[in-house]
């Protein structure tokens, strides 16, 4: 068996685009800054895989380096992980996913969220969310944060 767990944090953005979380999207405006969609559920998981796995990490196989992933959705680099990990002969037993933010409201998609990244993964995905009570840069609104943890066997 191997654990990781990995840590994503986006900052709102200046420019119009959709707000993507765990998979979804939440508006059509009002959304994250990043060089993909920015959706820190699913960039979290992607990570926790990874190092894992033994692979690598995000940032190291997404990274803004490579332009072939610029724009690219949580769900495409979230998958890409999961088929790189079992592609080295893993196999993921469950991710668990907190995110961490005050907006927007997560818990009347949780469910939703959770069975759209299930299938995506091939295993459980277990999402909470949880605010910091208006405490630091994410409790300011100006951004979302999101920790994983993946359990992988062989």
């Amino acid at each position: 068996m191997r654990v990781a767990t990995a840590l994503d944090v986006h900052a709102f953005s200046a420019e119009p685009r959709p707000l993507m979380l765990a998979c979804l999207e939440f508006a059509p405006t009002g959304g994250l800054a990043g060089h993909s969609d920015a959706d820190v559920a699913a960039h979290a998981a992607a990570d926790a895989l990874l190092i894992a796995s033994g692979i690598g990490e995000l940032g190291t196989v997404f990274g803004t380096d490579r332009p072939e992933w610029a724009g690219a959705s949580g769900a495409a680099l979230l998958g890409e992980a999961v088929r790189l990990v079992l592609a080295d002969d893993w196999h993921v037993a469950n991710i668990s996913i907190q995110i961490i933010g005050q907006k927007p409201r997560f818990a009347p998609r949780k469910i939703e969220a959770q069975d759209v990244m299930s299938r995506l993964v091939g295993a459980p995905v277990m999402i909470a969310a949880t605010t910091t009570d208006h405490l630091g840069a994410l409790g300011r609104v100006e951004g979302i944060g999101a920790l994983a943890t993946a359990l992988l066997t062989r």
